[in-house]
């Protein structure tokens, strides 16, 4: 019997799971859903491109006629709102019901709204989707002053387009630095010098207690009673998996959709990949991941067995004159070892966490060259004497495993 494949959303993992049945040379039937009412596109570009090429053709993952090419339907504004994992049905949002063979639920994430004091008044943003950039980027024009809640990289990406726009941008981050969960203090003590040098306002240690105006948003205040300016709030607090269109079944949820390392749920026939997902406790919300499970996740609606193994995640900024990088776990706890190099005349940082012999994690500023080489010897799983290394320069280090490598 013909597959046929059902999918629900148009992110990036739904988009590599339909191009993974195709190269696995099924004539499957493959239908996406996706409820936005553009094609799937990058969206990790929004924020980059808030105030430069927001239009959809130029954002677009694949072109449209890659679709008709690889006999692949998407149904643009098409919400689906529940799943009959019994009977293989989804109903859309008008009642109509699909019938599957198999069903991929890649459906991504939201936006968690904090919970302050008039976080819905007129002025209040946040940054998911096209539709989301083109309401702030309608609404920027008579602004003069954006808060930005949150200082993870959407934030700054987000402020280093506003500034260089010439709006004034304040940035208000809960933890003791910027981008917490990347970034040692030393290199985000960096990155915040490089933001202020941009006339940026950085507050850290800080708790937006409300947001204030009669019709619209004219300013905030912190929980420890500072008082501040703004004609527009932008949020951008973490993501909460859309799971409530399995609500009503026995599909496995914690904070995600449990899967097991085949991108399968507890259900046969039903996957889940992307930020929808769980894997070992864990939502990623990286794009870089939901990539890697959606090819997973198309493999094996396919049959072909293929195993889910967690690449060391990545990030990486560039703005504010400053170019940032970090990947795997940069946790220092009493296991690893680290070696660190500073060249403050080139605006250099280096910092590579070394746990059991091998490259865990890294931290570089200023240097997208040697992130990569470093990058190639993590996921290479090259093994390091630390003792020996910790005597070597990073240029002399990375050259020595280098030569290892390609030995």
């Amino acid at each position: 019997m013909e597959e046929k494949v059902v999918i629900i959303g148009s992110g990036i993992a739904a988009i590599s799971a339909a191009k993974a049945i195709r190269e696995a040379g099924a004539d499957s039937e493959i239908i996406i859903f996706g409820e936005e009412k553009f094609y799937p596109y990058y969206r990790i570009k929004i924020s980059k491109g808030l105030l430069g090429s927001l239009e959809e053709e130029k954002l677009l993952i694949q072109k449209k006629q890659w679709y008709k090419d690889n006999n692949i339907q998407v149904h643009s504004d098409n919400k689906v709102t529940g799943i009959d994992s019994e009977n293989k049905e989804v109903t859309l949002e008008d009642g109509t019901r699909i019938s599957y063979t198999k069903l991929l639920l890649a459906n991504g994430a939201s936006n968690i709204i904090p919970a302050i004091k008039g976080i819905d008044k007129l002025g209040v943003f946040d940054l998911r989707t096209l539709d989301g950039a083109l309401r702030i980027l309608g609404y920027l024009k008579n602004v003069k002053t954006v808060l930005l809640i949150g200082g993870g990289v959407q934030s700054l990406e987000i402020a280093n387009v506003l500034s260089e726009g010439g709006k004034k941008v304040i940035i208000a981050e809960f933890a003791s630095r910027l981008m917490p969960r990347q970034l040692d203090e030393f290199a985000s003590d960096k990155l915040k010098q490089s933001i202020e040098a941009k006339s940026i306002e950085v507050m850290l240690d800080t708790q937006v207690q409300e947001i204030f105006g009669e019709e619209k948003v004219e300013g905030f205040i912190t929980k420890s009673g500072v008082q501040g300016a703004c004609d527009m709030v932008i949020y951008s607090t973490g993501i909460r998996p859309n799971v409530s269109i399995v609500q009503n079944t026995d599909l496995e949820v914690n904070k995600g959709i449990v899967v097991n390392n085949k991108m399968e749920t507890n259900i046969n026939d039903i996957f889940a990949a992307g930020d929808v997902s769980e894997f070992n406790g864990r939502i990623y919300g990286l794009w870089g991941m939901a990539m890697q499970q959606g090819k997973i996740a198309g493999a094996n609606i396919c049959s072909k067995g293929l195993i889910f193994e967690p690449l060391p995640p990545v990030t990486s900024l560039s703005a504010f004159g400053i170019s940032v990088f970090s990947m795997g776990d940069i946790e220092g706890d009493q296991d690893v070892d680290s070696l660190v190099e500073v060249l403050e005349d080139e605006h250099k940082y280096y910092k590579i966490f070394i746990r059991n012999n091998h490259i865990v994690g890294t931290i570089v500023l200023g240097d997208n060259k040697k992130f990569m080489v470093i990058k190639s010897l993590i996921e290479s799983k090259i093994e390091v004497n630390f003792n020996t290394s910790a005597k070597y320069s990073i240029d002399k280090f990375i050259e020595i495993l280098g030569n290892k490598e390609s030995g």
